[in-house]
Order: C-alpha cells, then structure tokens, then sequence
C-alpha cells in the first residue's frame, strides 16, 4: 500500500486531530506519524494490527518446518554427530 502525503502526520497534530486520523485509519488509510521530521510509528487499523501479528507467527512456524525438513535431511544423509562429540565442541 503506498502513502500519499495526508498519511504522514507529525507527532505534534496527534491530539488535535486523534479522532479525525482514527476515522481514516478505520476506513483503510494508515498513518505514518514522524518525529522531527523521521518516522516514528504508525496507526493502523486494530484488526489489520492482528493480521499481521497472525503472518508473523505464521511465518515463524514454516521456518521451524523448514529447519525440522533440514534436520531429518541431515539424519537420512549421516550428518549427525553423537551428544558426546556436541557436548565437546559446544562446552555442555
């Protein structure tokens, strides 16, 4: 989704205009709210907020699938090391 200039907001115009920016964020339009000029933090809708956090950890468990795939590759192919030999090199 692109900005246009009415999405970025300086910090100072928040509590004049909280109410007015909500009512556009709930209707699509996030803001991007800056701090001397950088950005600083956005207002996004709250379900929107949600579905990201969803993506996040969804994203983080086909990681840890792909780690898990790797791993019984590397037991199929012999790559393995005994607990000893682990406990030696990595000091447990």
């Amino acid at each position: 989704m692109g900005y246009i200039s009415e999405d970025i907001v300086p910090l100072g115009q928040i509590r004049a205009r909280f109410s007015e920016l909500a009512e556009e964020v709930q209707n699509g339009r996030e803001k991007i709210i800056t701090r001397n000029g950088e950005s600083y933090v956005a207002l996004i809708d709250a379900r929107k907020l949600d579905y990201y956090h969803r993506l996040e950890q969804e994203h983080i468990h086909l990681l840890l699938l792909d780690e898990a795939v790797k791993g019984l590759d590397d037991v199929e192919q012999q790559r393995t090391i005994t607990l000893e030999d682990f406990r030696h090199k990595h000091g447990r």
